[in-house]
């Protein structure tokens, strides 16, 4: 990539920040209209778990195989790409006449959402290289998150009692035609100087392992965790994991090359990515469906009172940033890990939903807490790692982002599912008391699993951030490419 102006760096940063606006964004908009959608289109439990998952497994499942791609044809050219499958796929959700349709149709949006966020952190990595300005990059790129989390469910509240939850896709096609005119007009072309060959039998291993696990949790609450279909899907996720491990060393050039995870730090990054995200997965699923089923609050109202969280996330973001550029990521780490905990501890040992005071304290230390995770893990990942492999590091970690994310919704989506099967919410406005009880003693257990995605980070970001982690990336740095160990270990502080 040939050397950019800082006016021009801070606009292809601008373009990829859009990117991940549209993405993120989606998201959190769709959880606020999730009780609108399960009764508009008679879904259960399940099917809303499904409406969020499909598009996580999907792009979990093609996030590294995009990245590779972009290292190898282009990364403006698969970028592109992503901009107008992303684009469609939201045009098509808005249309989705079922269910299932709707399901489909997000599967579609996570083809190309896959082929956005790791190949514009490459973009960004590529065209960032001074440490400090990378952080500080990279922050930015988090407060994204924060932005969209913000606004996610204030709009999509907003257009959901007043349209209808089908404009909520609406919001994503004038950014990403925007962002498309502005990546084929600014972005440069770049590639990896080496790239790796397609994998495409780690790439089925991956979706085998993916696929299945998720399809055994979603579906276990209704099926029995003994059913054969249960079992049988299991078994495919242990065997193709098994696969995974057994192909992959094998390779000389894997979908997933294994010695990257001999550098603590990325194996960290990787670990609280997963932690990280389905904490995140799990409390918004969690909060949405009790603002509005339990308490029977409006979307709006429901966005509204998620705000703090949301606002702490969009603070914090940048501070992490710049905290990274100047301090490392020790600090935000044990920030994130020990105020993550605290808010799980709050809402799983005492009755913190009922009392508004209670309920936004938690909320508080959770967005702080994730607002300081993001960009640590970002950092860790990528700084680590030679540039030639900056498509597939960064590719790494935003599959574990979409891991934990899909793990966590399944997971707590689970956990709900039992405690409420066969009981029904008349939720917005009169919600039973059946269902009100069902769901309080059932959301328990699954605020101690969010606690324990907390305790996680804290202890894994303590153990791979110091001394002895840099050690190990500097040596899995040499390995991977002796020639840039030198100059990719300087920035993993």
């Amino acid at each position: 990539m040939p050397e950019l102006s800082h006016r021009r760096r801070v606009l292809v940063l601008a373009i990829c920040c859009m990117s991940l606006l549209i993405v993120s964004l989606d998201n959190t908009v769709l959880n606020v209209a999730l009780p609108s959608m399960q009764r508009e289109l008679h879904a259960s439990v399940a099917g809303l778990q499904w409406t969020i998952d499909a598009y996580t497994l999907v792009l979990a499942s093609l996030l590294m195989l995009s990245g590779s791609t972009a290292d190898r044809i282009g990364r403006r050219r698969v970028f592109k790409t992503g901009l107008v499958l992303f684009t469609l796929g939201s045009l098509l959700c808005s249309l989705a006449p079922s269910l299932e349709s709707l399901v489909a149709f997000r599967m579609v949006q996570a083809v190309g959402g896959s082929m956005l966020n790791p190949v514009a952190m490459s973009i960004i990595t590529n065209t960032f290289t001074e440490p400090r300005e990378r952080a500080r990059a990279i922050g930015v790129w988090g407060a994204v998150v924060g932005i969209s989390m913000a606004a996610g469910p204030l709009v999509g509240g907003l257009l959901v009692d007043s349209v209808g939850w089908r404009s909520i896709f609406w919001i994503n096609l004038p950014i990403g035609v925007a962002a498309l005119v502005l990546t084929w007009r600014y972005v440069p072309e770049s590639r990896a100087p080496k790239p790796r060959r397609p994998d495409p039998v780690g790439q089925l291993l991956v979706v085998g392992v993916l696929g299945a696990l998720t399809y055994a949790i979603i579906e276990a609450p209704t099926a029995g965790l003994t059913s054969p279909r249960i079992l049988a899907f299991a078994a495919v996720a242990a065997l193709s994991l098994t696969g995974l491990l057994l192909y992959e060393p094998r390779r000389e050039e894997p979908l997933i090359d294994l010695r990257f995870f001999n550098s603590a730090p990325f194996s960290g990054a990787t670990v609280i990515a997963i932690c990280a995200f389905a904490a995140l997965g799990g409390f918004l699923f969690l909060n949405t469906l009790y603002l509005q089923n339990v308490r029977g609050m409006s979307a709006l109202h429901a966005g509204l009172y998620m705000l703090p969280m949301a606002t702490l996330t969009f603070l914090c973001a940048p501070l992490s940033g710049r905290l990274i550029g100047s301090r490392g990521p020790r600090l935000s780490l044990l920030i994130a890990g020990t105020t993550m905990t605290a808010s799980g501890a709050l809402f799983a040992a005492t009755d913190a939903e009922a009392t508004n005071a209670l309920l936004f304290t938690g909320y508080v230390l959770f967005g702080l807490g994730f607002g300081m995770v993001n960009a640590p893990i970002t950092n860790t990942a990528v700084a680590g790692m030679p540039r030639s492999q900056a498509g597939v590091a960064a590719a790494v970690a935003s599959t574990s982002r979409q891991i934990g994310s899909t793990l966590g919704v399944a997971v707590i989506g689970a956990v709900l599912a039992g405690g409420v099967v066969g009981v029904t919410s008349s939720a917005p406005h009169a919600p039973s008391a059946s269902y009100t009880a069902a769901f309080t003693a059932a959301s328990g257990p699954a605020w101690w699993i969010i606690t324990a995605c907390g305790l996680c980070v804290l202890l894994v970001g303590a153990l791979t951030s110091g001394a002895w982690a840099r050690g190990t990336a500097r040596r899995t740095a040499e390995r991977l490419e002796p020639a840039a160990a030198r100059a990719s270990v300087e920035t993993g502080r």
